[in-house]
């Protein structure tokens, strides 16, 4: 009869393992391995206990989740064999007779992720410890394997990265400290798994759809936002923040994912798409799935999914429609597989967790592979028509006059999905990714796709016929806190003079398209523009009147209209500016070593004509500030004056690392720096 080994203790080696398997950010002090790979550990012995190959017998169990089924493939009970199995668990040794046995312990690349419990079973069952799997984008049988380390490093490793806000005019880099493996981030994140209502319905269920990179990133979608289950962000554009944090006072996805755990789950107030979608950044590259931050500028949202975005004025200007353009739209793209659907369709696939429309009930939106998008598929998985429209909708406006007639203003085909802007890999410039989700405007190719996907319009682009054009020009210098003038400018094509009504006005609006206050104004002024020739008409728009209801975005939409007197036509121009902040100097004062206090001097001029009060500066960065977000309340600065911080951290790691910095203050707030850091020994 065989003899029982008698273990004394097992040792799973995780500082060796950890690091073969890229984990070892998380640290060295528990298993985190990646599937596909395998792991060694070691069994040592009581004394007169021995290992002999072919003599000694036993099976080890891996379980995940609390009812754990081999049907479902949430349990695997495996044997010692010869050598490593690409396509089931399996067990090996090469170890020579002794006390002490080295085994090698392979996952396939299908199994779910997730926290595992490893057990020795000899008919007696020896609990041996837990460890925790991920996604494998390193393993080529792995769903999400990426080909490039670059790409690798980028987009799973990198725990700091560059979010595009503003305008098509104007577009801003703003700094976000991803933090996947500062400490407690992964176990948040197995637990943001736990929490979503499918695993409360059918937990066994849920756990066997982790080994689907396509299914875990719709339950992160949906999780991210908390709108019909116990996820993370509640999102509020009222401007309304008192009894939570305002979206852009944000810079890290650590403080929010911690907010959430440490307080049962309850939902963090609040945040807008950025957010939602840089922490869904974070959840995806601490379980292993690869993620980058998207931006769209000139975004859609349809809300009749007919692919039209469908605007409606009343005489004066106001805006009645229901549909939408934000000036800009954050969401994410996961890299993996899509075997469910035709060859062709593997690679980036956009997700979106801000909470927009319903999907299968859920406010979650996609995965949608690029490629469907950018070529009219919309009968794909997931959600392709809302991200569709997204991108390429086209622009239809009409005038609802006070007797009932409509009249259509006009339109664009042109108008939505620009720039469409995500980090570089390595480096800090904005890669354009616009040809990945649409054609060229304008092109056949792109029309060809309009009609594949049912996007019929009747709208025709008049180029330079005849007729009177209207525009707004604006100044290069638009900083915060100054008085500067725009223009609107209408030019007369036709072969006879004309005589116009012209409304010319500016007002305060957040980044989804939501009007606040006016702040200038030119009403029912009437223009004489002679045949050939073009008139210009400046608007001042001066801190006094927009200084006290500009939000954080620091967004004033210039909206101009034109009637024709004879014939009565109606001519409309619309433009989105976006302020300047003043920058944030960030200064090291001396060389930044491992375990070694360095401080850095930051400062920031006020830009407004009035002091600011309550300044605060906060600053983060993975592996620079323990975790924890710093803040220093510097008081009051005068108009001109200087804010001023010297803050001492000290490095736990070498390498490149990112220190961030948010200023926030009364009147002046959402001011980002940052300033990259290369740790040596």
């Amino acid at each position: 009869m065989d003899q029982a080994l008698d273990i004394e203790r097992c040792d799973l080696e995780s500082r060796i393992n950890n690091t073969t398997h890229h984990t070892d950010q998380n640290g060295l002090d528990r298993l985190i391995v990646r599937r596909g790979l395998p792991f060694t550990i070691t069994l040592h012995l009581r004394s007169g206990s021995q290992f002999e190959a072919g003599v000694s017998t036993f099976r080890l169990i891996v379980e995940i989740g609390p009812l754990p089924k081999e049907l479902s493939g949430t349990k695997s009970t495996f044997s010692l064999t010869d050598s490593a199995l690409k396509t089931a668990w399996s067990v090996s040794t090469n170890s020579p007779p002794g006390n002490v046995v080295s085994l090698s312990v392979s996952s396939p690349p299908d199994v779910p992720i997730g926290l595992y419990s490893l057990t020795l079973d000899q008919g007696q069952k020896v609990k041996l410890g837990e460890f925790v799997l991920l996604f494998n984008p390193w393993c080529d049988k792995d769903a999400v394997y990426m080909e490039e380390e670059r790409d690798r490093q980028e987009y799973v490793l990198s725990q700091a990265g560059l979010i595009y806000k503003g305008t098509t005019k104007r577009i801003k880099a703003s700094p976000w400290t991803f933090g996947q493996f500062e400490p407690g981030m992964l176990d948040i994140c197995l637990k943001l798994l736990d929490e979503n209502p499918k695993y409360s319905s059918d937990a066994d269920a849920d756990c066997s759809g982790r080994r689907n990179p396509v299914y875990v990133t719709r339950v992160i979608s949906a999780m991210i936002n908390s709108n019909d289950d116990k996820g993370v962000l509640v999102g509020n554009w009222s401007g309304d923040y008192d009894d939570g944090v305002r979206p852009s006072h944000w810079t890290d996805s650590v403080a929010i994912l911690h907010q959430w755990a440490d307080n049962c789950c309850q939902r963090v107030r609040y945040g807008q798409c950025w957010v939602f979608a840089a922490v869904a950044c974070t959840v995806s590259r601490a379980l292993g799935i690869p993620c980058r931050v998207v931006t769209n500028f000139g975004s859609a949202h349809d809300t009749n999914s007919n692919l039209l975005i469908e605007f409606l004025y009343d005489e004066d200007g106001n805006d009645i429609s229901d549909d939408s353009v934000w000036n800009f739209h954050v969401w994410v793209d996961n890299w993996m597989a899509r075997p469910d659907l035709d060859a062709g369709y593997d690679g980036w696939q956009a997700s979106d967790p801000t909470p927009q429309e319903k999907s299968e009930g859920v406010f979650c939106c996609g995965p949608v592979p690029l490629k469907a998008i950018k070529e009219g598929e919309l009968n794909l998985k997931y959600d392709a028509p809302f991200v569709f429209a997204e991108v390429n909708a086209d622009v239809v406006e009409y005038v609802k006059l006070t007797n009932g007639r409509m009249v259509k203003m006009g339109g664009s085909s042109i108008d939505v999905g620009h720039f469409i802007s995500t980090k570089a890999v390595g480096s800090d410039e904005r890669h354009d990714i616009t040809h990945l989700y649409k054609h060229p405007e304008g092109s056949l190719q792109e029309r060809e796709v309009f009609e594949r996907a049912k996007h019929h319009h009747e709208l025709q682009q008049k180029g330079e016929e005849p007729g009177l054009k209207v525009k707004i020009k604006v100044s290069l210098d638009m900083d915060i806190g100054a008085d500067f003038d725009v223009f609107a400018v209408v030019t007369n094509n036709t072969e006879a003079d004309k005589t116009c009504r012209v409304m010319f006005y500016a007002r305060i609006v957040s980044y989804d398209g939501k009007p606040g206050a006016n702040c200038g104004f030119i009403e029912d002024l009437t223009m004489e523009v002679p045949t050939g020739k073009e008139k210009r008409l400046p608007l001042r728009l001066e801190y006094v009147d927009y200084g006290d209801t500009i939000t954080s975005d620091r967004l004033i939409q210039l909206v101009l209209i034109v009637i024709e007197s004879s014939p009565r036509e109606f001519h409309k121009a619309k433009r989105t500016i976006v302020l300047e902040n003043p920058d944030i100097a960030i200064k090291l004062l001396g060389e930044p070593r491992v375990n070694q206090k360095v401080s850095a001097q930051i400062s920031l001029q006020n830009p407004l004509p009035e002091p600011l009060q309550n300044c605060f500066f906060s600053v983060m960065g993975a592996s620079l500030t323990d975790g924890k977000l710093l803040i220093q309340n510097v008081g009051t600065v005068g108009p001109k004056q200087e804010a001023k911080y010297t803050v001492e951290f000290t490095p736990t790691s070498t390498g490149s690392r990112t220190l961030t910095v948010d200023f926030d203050s009364d009147k002046l707030s959402n001011i980002k720096g940052y300033l990259n850091i290369e740790i040596k020994e």
